[in-house]
């Protein structure tokens, strides 16, 4: 006939001791009654800290990820009960080691902070297996490992949330020596302390603390954490920030966003007792659920289906003044940031006329186009091809210089695509007035605002002159993507591929072909 032995434990280590001599005395796990006496005030130490030193001082040694360690190794726990093992002499028997891996060991001491009367049997039961070479007794597919891993579920959420809620007041006016400076009252569902405190060390910085539970309390001068015995319930304090606080979580609150159900699964009622914020909580649930009907209605009346009317894009825009000059031109905001609009020159007769970007450094501060590093490539294409500056009309897409800071400089900004539509007003002008046979444009964002196609790339069209109208439209490089081309080469490559759309240009513009 089998002997029961019957255990009172208080925490893990007490448990950590017992359940050693046991597996050396080989005592299977329904020979065992474990009772539960933790909310006696007993503390729960960590599976590496020895109960014969300083708890605030305990530190795990170093372990490697897969490697074991021997479980049974630290010494006693002071004031745990010591009841009779079944065997006297089995704790002098060095021979037996026992061993579980690192996960277990983890999985062990998480679950072991559930709050449960059955967890020392469970835990027991699942180490026996183990002991047995039953490796699967912490598996999620086990009927022991199953129940383990949803107490340590539970007590991840609920340290978690230890995170979350733990709301700190700060205490007033003069404090006893070694008093904490910040205090917070939080009641926890398991024995999360010791696992959720050293979250705080970091986010306190150097400040004093102390967090005061019903099982325990967790303070910090800005270095060790100390823990110790539970206290009761401090006073509430006169924090003299609150009263802000409260004041911004009532006018940030969103009642059209409330979902009373959700917020209390991420926020259960029963930590609102303890938040600044939780007085306030009840009654703004209560005015958004009160709005409801009021929505509800709002809701309905939008929902009815209004005659349809056809409107087109161009009617639908607002009716603008068009700008006379393009210093009081507000199509786009590009003109808040430039220094002056620079217009198109040339011949007003011309029969090649060349349209770039938009304005660069140089030409926003001096009003002309292209007198900048671009502009003198340029001039040196221009010259290549045997046409005369003066002979041609210059111009850009955009009207203004789009920039960005970058320390004392002003560096070139691509327009978006918005602004050079907003711009087109402009170049449609200039090109009513100036009439041109050819056009060459100096880039993809020339091309784009010539032809009004967004989508048109300049790799599929450079060099080959396209039809547009009445006109000649001839794409090639911009002058300012030759200077940033880093191979010499390359760069020479594409300066002839310009002077080769300007000798195209000049030579349709002296024939008598009509494009279209």
């Amino acid at each position: 006939m089998s002997t029961r032995h019957r255990y009172e434990i208080a925490d893990f280590e007490a448990w950590r001791r017992i359940a050693r001599e046991l597996l050396l005395a080989g005592v299977p796990p329904h020979d065992v009654d474990w009772l539960d006496v933790s909310d006696s005030g007993s503390h729960t130490l960590s599976l590496f800290e020895s109960a014969g030193g300083d708890v605030s001082a305990a530190r795990a040694p170093a372990m490697k990820p897969n490697s074991s360690a021997d479980l049974f190794s630290a010494a006693d726990v002071s004031g745990a009960d010591h009841q009779q093992m079944p065997s006297s002499d089995v704790a002098e028997h060095a021979a037996p080691v026992l061993r579980v891996s690192r996960q277990c060991l983890d999985v062990l001491r998480s679950a072991a902070m559930f709050r449960d009367a059955g967890r020392w049997a469970l835990l027991y039961q699942a180490l026996w297996r183990w002991q047995q070479g039953d490796q699967a007794a912490i598996s999620p597919a086990d009927s022991d490992g199953a129940r383990i891993h949803v107490m340590v579920k539970a007590v991840q959420h609920e340290i978690h949330r230890m995170h979350a809620y733990v709301r700190f007041r700060e205490t007033q006016g003069e404090r006893p020596a070694g008093s904490p400076q910040f205090i917070a009252w939080f009641e926890p569902v398991h024995e999360i302390l010791r696992a959720g405190a050293p979250y705080f060390r970091q986010r306190m910085g150097r400040a004093s603390w102390m967090i005061a539970t019903p099982g325990g309390i967790a303070q910090c001068h800005g270095e060790d954490i100390e823990y110790g015995p539970p206290i009761p319930q401090p006073p509430p304090i006169d924090d003299a920030g609150e009263s802000l606080w409260l004041s911004y979580y009532q006018h940030t609150f969103n009642p059209s966003r409330v979902n009373a159900r959700v917020m209390t699964q991420h926020m259960p009622v029963r930590y609102w007792k303890n938040l600044p914020e939780g007085k306030l909580i009840p009654g703004l649930v209560a005015q958004a659920n009160a709005g409801s009907q009021q929505l509800g209605q709002t809701d309905s009346v939008g929902a009815r289906k209004g005659a349809p009317i056809r409107v087109s894009a161009a009617r639908a825009m607002p009716v603008r003044e068009a700008p006379r000059t393009l210093d009081t031109c507000t199509r786009c905001e590009l003109g808040r940031h430039a220094t002056q609009g620079v217009a198109g020159i040339g011949p007003r007769n011309a029969s090649i006329m060349l349209v770039g970007e938009q304005p660069g450094d140089q030409e926003d501060l001096q009003g002309t186009v292209f007198v900048g590093p671009a502009g003198q490539l340029l001039n040196q294409a221009l010259e290549a091809a045997t046409l005369s500056r003066d002979a041609i009309y210059l111009t850009n897409a955009v009207k203004h210089f789009k920039w960005e800071p970058r320390g004392k400089r002003r560096l070139h900004k691509t327009p978006a695509q918005q602004e050079v539509d907003a711009c087109r007003y402009w170049l449609e002008q200039e090109l009513t007035e100036v009439a041109p046979k050819v056009i060459v444009t100096l880039g993809a964002t020339a091309l784009r605002s010539v032809l009004n196609h967004a989508r048109i790339k300049l790799q599929d069209q450079r060099g080959r002159p396209l039809r547009h109208g009445d006109t000649w439209v001839i794409p090639t490089w911009h002058p300012a993507y030759v200077l940033r081309v880093p191979d010499p080469r390359a760069r020479t490559d594409a300066l002839a591929d310009i002077v080769a759309a300007l000798r195209q240009a000049q030579a349709l513009s002296e024939s008598d072909v009509v494009a279209g």
